[in-house]
């Protein structure tokens, strides 16, 4: 039986997180190394991993506020980020290519809702591109509107998710 892990991340997986992240995401939409090393650091709790077979496949990282602006770039650097704020924001969801097709971005999901939940929070937040607006709906997010984010150069769809 194939053996599957969630837990926090932890500053040790770094370098497979960013693999996952610059692999997953084209050009400018990635986060850069040192992004995703704050954002393990800063708010691990707010950063999951799932670890297939002893290997990292994939990631869900966030930031938590009470004041949410997805368009804000200077967010995806936790400027601004408060621990005990109650709503959520999901900076990435990706799961490495070679692990893809397996239902491991929605156990991410999943697991991330969960304990969004048991930490109180009241509303999860997300950007995303047009072809993934039906799956965030299949979890329960509810489309807002066409974003005014202008990340790596595409367009963006804001979506939400009240706890």
């Amino acid at each position: 039986m194939s053996k599957i892990l969630i837990r926090e991340a932890c500053i040790s997986d770094l370098d497979r997180c960013y693999e996952i992240e610059s692999i997953a995401y084209a050009g400018d939409e990635s986060a850069s190394r040192g992004k995703i090393g704050k954002r393990i650091e800063v708010y691990p709790e707010g950063f999951l991993v799932l670890e297939f077979e002893g290997k990292i496949a994939g990631l869900i990282n966030s930031g938590a506020t009470d004041k949410v602006q997805l368009s804000d770039e200077a967010f995806k650097e936790l400027t601004g980020h408060d621990p005990n704020g109650k709503k959520i924001v999901i900076m990435s969801v990706a799961v490495h290519p070679d692990f893809q097709g397996k239902g491991f971005a929605g156990k991410l999901i999943n697991e991330f809702i969960d304990r969004m939940k048991a930490m109180e929070k009241a509303e999860i937040f997300l950007i995303c591109q047009t072809g993934l607006i039906d799956m965030y709906s299949s979890y329960g997010f509810e489309y807002i509107r066409i974003s005014e984010s202008e990340h790596g150069g595409l367009d963006w769809h804001e979506m939400s998710l009240s706890l």
